[in-house]
């Protein structure tokens, strides 16, 4: 099966190939012979009822400072595509939720990967709350009464926003911490939405594992542990990727949470698993998969592709 494929992503210049998933997933799909066409979410274009960009077709090698070759753009409605992978990173603003308005718009005809339904509908900090019992225990508030009153249940804690990204503005929280009250001021002024307050997991220290989920199945794992002057275990924040294997634990993760990402149709989702604690489920951009096989670990790309397939030869059928 030869598909027509194109990918909405940041720009592709700027992307540092030894460990971005995108790339990843284009190498793949040009290894399968897939015609794979490119442009940003900032060319996205409503008229009347129909999506178009101005496209360019996208030729991709494995090679740091030379590893893309673009054509000439041209303008293309984008239900002429078999897929479209929904690849731009966050934030995850009102610009990215517009994105989505937009591409649910080619949907069924066209396959959006991750669905943009359903990447709308589950902010990665906030889907995961409807698995608690997976979880540490966990706030989602503004409200200085309710964190004071959770901070006094469980000590120390990790305070973050919503909505943020590559491990921004994380900080740990200590019980009668002087910076408290500063903080609280910071983040009141800064983030408009409410945040996130998480017990502390001391066990960070030996590391975050990412968790890659094909279709709601294990694809593959690395650990991640943070430098040791810092909480962050994100890899863009210095953070060592290792090998792993999963615990029964996160197995138990991976099995409760696997039907309701197919039922959303996220395809491709990376789940942050910290000392056997649930703590995030993401499915904007996810990361990983170059980080995996250069651990020698499994080719998640071929996964994700062998389900997108799957998914066009039913719709076909």
């Amino acid at each position: 099966m030869t598909l027509n494929v194109a990918v909405q992503m940041d720009p592709i210049a700027r992307i540092n190939i030894r460990g971005d998933s995108t790339f990843a997933l284009l190498l793949e799909a040009q290894k399968r012979g897939h015609g794979l066409s490119y442009y940003t979410p900032d060319k996205l274009s409503l008229v009347g009822d129909e999506l178009v960009a101005p496209v360019q077709l996208l030729t991709v090698r494995d090679e740091p400072g030379n590893h893309f070759t673009l054509g000439e753009p041209r303008r293309e409605p984008l239900n002429a595509f078999d897929v479209i992978l929904l690849r731009q990173d966050p934030p995850f603003d009102l610009a990215y939720i517009t994105s989505t308005h937009l591409l649910e718009r080619l949907q069924p005809r066209t396959l959006v990967v991750n669905d943009p339904v359903a990447v709308r509908n589950a902010p990665e900090k906030l889907f995961v709350m409807d698995f608690p019992q997976l979880m540490p225990p966990t706030l989602i508030s503004r409200d200085l009464d309710e964190i004071n009153a959770f901070r006094d249940a469980h000590g120390p804690v990790v305070m973050k926003p919503l909505h943020g990204f590559g491990g921004a503005a994380v900080f740990r929280v200590m019980p009668q911490d002087m910076n408290f009250g500063s903080l609280f001021d910071m983040f009141s002024v800064t983030f408009k939405e409410p945040w996130v307050i998480q017990r502390f997991l001391p066990e960070v220290k030996k590391g975050d594992k990412r968790i890659i989920l094909v279709d709601g199945e294990f694809a593959g794992a690395v650990n991640r542990v943070p430098a040791a002057d810092d909480l962050r275990s994100n890899m863009v924040r210095g953070g060592a990727a290792t090998a792993t294997e999963l615990t029964d634990r996160e197995r138990e993760i991976c099995t409760t949470i696997g039907p309701a990402l197919r039922e959303r149709g996220l395809i491709f989702v990376g789940i942050d698993v910290i000392d056997d604690y649930l703590t995030e489920i993401n499915v904007t951009s996810p990361t990983g998969i170059r980080a995996v096989a250069k651990l020698g670990g499994p080719d998640v790309a071929a996964k994700i592709w062998d389900v997108i397939e799957s998914k066009r030869a039913s719709k076909k059928a």
